[in-house]
């Protein structure tokens, strides 16, 4: 079976791609959110980073052509931007430690 005709892959990426939508949109009222709001929005990002980690995860151990060029398409992308995909990661870690740290400073 190709890694893309799996049920699972297809749930997980169509869970994953809904939430991460769900999220850019709510992080757009981000600065109108109360002190809990914020701390809420930050666990659900994180909790997110982590499955999408996962599901990048996957398709760099995949042994199925069309997962390997994904993840290949996804370097090259990335890689017109100066970044690795764990780069990526770590910027996106790195952005959301800021956001704990301004929102303690708010106490």
């Amino acid at each position: 079976m190709a890694f893309f005709d799996s049920e699972i892959v297809q749930e997980d990426a169509k869970r994953l791609f809904g939430d991460y939508q769900q999220l850019m949109q709510l992080g757009g009222e981000y600065g109108k959110f109360d002190r809990e709001g914020k701390k809420l929005f930050i666990e659900r990002m994180e909790a997110l980073m982590d499955r999408y980690r996962v599901f990048m995860k996957r398709f760099e151990l995949s042994e199925d052509f069309q997962a390997k060029l994904t993840v290949e398409q996804l370097r090259t992308q990335l890689g017109q931007f100066g970044l690795t995909p764990e780069q990526m990661f770590e910027q996106m870690q790195r952005t959301l430690e800021r956001m704990k740290l301004e929102l303690e400073k708010q106490g």
